[in-house]
């Protein structure tokens, strides 16, 4: 059984007992999200799509931790003098660990 979730604009292909790293929610450590976008959801033969979400299909995720993703260096070079620029950035990111899928 699995089933496909829209975090925020990101798409997850999720399973029970699943580990996801997400955009950042605005959720406590320790507590509960529910997740109603489910776009699609699989048991053995039973596929079911959304236009666009199931609505009777919920799937339930616990905080985890928030951490943050791994550094992004953006370099531009451009051959004249002084006018390399460096930039980098991390993504604030959610530990997400799936503990239920409803349908």
């Amino acid at each position: 059984m699995y089933a496909v979730i829209q975090i925020g604009s990101s798409q997850f292909k999720v399973a029970e007992g699943d580990v996801i790293h997400a955009d950042r929610v605005s959720v406590e450590e320790g507590k509960d999200i529910q997740c109603d976008k489910v776009l699609l959801f699989a048991k053995g033969k039973d596929v079911r799509v959304g236009q666009p979400y199931l609505k009777d299909v919920k799937v339930t995720a616990k905080v985890v931790k928030h951490t943050r993703g791994e550094k992004v260096v953006s370099f531009k070079y451009r051959r004249r003098k002084d006018s390399a620029r460096k930039i980098g950035h991390r993504d604030d990111l959610s530990e997400l660990n799936i503990t239920k899928i409803a349908a």
